[in-house]
């Protein structure tokens, strides 16, 4: 298929990336002439500006907007939206609050645009893992861009098969869904990151714990000098606590025990607050993701190795780098 692609960031190159070595045309474009010039020489068609990016695509066209949610997003949206015409598909992969999608797919459907939003996890890997996808939208477009997510995402893999999901939906097990209307993707998703909050923050505590056991507060024969690195490593294997997150745990510890690169600030990027207000709206219990969106607001007031551990997991699966204080 053909798709325009609006931000060569982190992720957004590789998106485009990968849609090449799958087969798919993508013209591509980003303020910064320097990215559309190296997705250019890797086989896409850079164009210096939206309307540039219009023009290359055949109706009906699909524009893959690729950038952080807020203020950016909704002027490209805007944009597209006066240059698009009736039947084209504009993709909002970023992480915007749902609540935002069903605005704009109301808007664009008064001039005939479909809207489809995509959440979006895998981060700086996605490359090479495939990537993870939460998809809200019109059915029939949905379907009409199904090449393109299956292409997207990581496949069956060598992840052992669920029991009994003959009667479900098959494009789960490939890494991707259909979660229904307008939104409804980035509200999946959305919860998804408040989850993985509360997931970062329970390690965080964890090794935290293991690393104070040599405490001076403790009594001699209660001290333990406990090698954080091999005890993330043995946990990656067997464990019930193994994850991706831990993988990247044991990686950072691996290159560095202290994690001294890390000073243990931590930021939100916004999908934490949102879980926890949808959670008030529905009258919801939240307690682990509540509290660990708080910490993380405390970790910007002073640190300790289990904000380094958040930092650490952070940079290693989104290139996140820690905001300084």
């Amino acid at each position: 298929m053909q798709i325009g692609i609006i931000g060569l960031g982190r992720m957004g190159a590789n998106i485009a990336r990968r849609l090449m070595r799958g087969g798919h045309q993508t013209v591509v474009y980003d303020i910064d002439a320097a990215a559309r010039a190296e997705l250019g020489s890797d086989g896409a068609a850079p164009a210096e500006s939206l309307e540039a990016v219009v023009g290359q695509l055949s109706a009906p066209r699909a524009v893959w907007v690729m950038l952080p949610a807020g203020k950016i997003t909704e002027g490209t949206i805007a944009h597209l939206a006066s240059i698009l015409s009736a039947g084209d598909i504009v993709i909002d992969g970023g992480n915007t609050y749902y609540k935002d999608d069903i605005r704009r797919a109301g808007e664009l459907a008064k001039s005939g645009i479909h809207y489809i939003d995509v959440g979006t996890s895998g981060g700086v890997w996605g490359l090479t893992r495939g990537y993870c996808m939460m998809i809200g939208g019109p059915e029939e477009q949905v379907r009409h861009l199904d090449p393109i997510f299956a292409t997207l995402a990581p496949g069956i893999g060598d992840i052992p098969r669920t029991p009994d999901r003959e009667s479900h939906d098959p494009r789960a097990e490939q890494g991707y869904i259909h979660a229904g209307p307008a939104g409804a993707g980035h509200f999946v998703k959305m919860v998804h990151n408040g989850i993985e909050y509360g997931m970062m923050q329970a390690y965080g505590e964890g090794f935290n714990v293991l690393q104070g056991k040599n405490a001076d507060l403790l009594p001699p024969g209660e001290r333990y000098d406990l090698k954080l690195a091999d005890i993330a490593e043995v946990w990656r294997r067997g464990s019930v606590v193994s994850s991706w997150l831990l993988d990247l745990a044991a990686e950072a510890l691996a290159k560095d025990p202290s994690l001294g690169g890390f000073s243990g600030y931590v930021e939100d990027s916004g999908e934490g607050r949102w879980t926890v207000e949808a959670a008030i709206e529905e009258s919801v219990p939240a307690e682990v993701l509540t509290a660990s969106l708080y910490t993380r607001f405390r970790s910007r007031q002073s640190h300790n190795f289990a904000e380094k551990m958040l930092s650490a997991m952070r940079f290693g699966f989104g290139g996140h780098v820690e905001k300084k204080p």
